[in-house]
């Protein structure tokens, strides 16, 4: 079996947006693509960590790929 390939925050903010189980969260993962559409790069970090927060019930080996991709890029943008 082989390693999945590590998802980059915007695949990883689309995964939510199109295969979280949670309406709000799919909902959310969507403004935040606006938001990071019109805010570039000013307002990525911000909008990564709200998406993170809605998905903190998701489970599963796709939600865990997104998990570590969202959190991966927190810890590498941290200030």
């Amino acid at each position: 079996m082989s390693a999945e390939r590590p998802l980059g925050v915007i695949e990883a903010i689309l995964a939510v947006r199109d295969q979280c189980p949670r309406a709000a969260a799919r909902n959310y993962a969507a403004q935040a693509l606006e938001a990071v559409k019109h805010g570039g790069a000013e307002v990525m970090r911000e909008q990564v960590g709200l998406v993170l927060a809605t998905i903190a019930g998701w489970r599963g080996d796709r939600a865990l790929a997104v998990h570590r991709a969202l959190q991966g890029f927190l810890v590498q943008t941290k200030s």
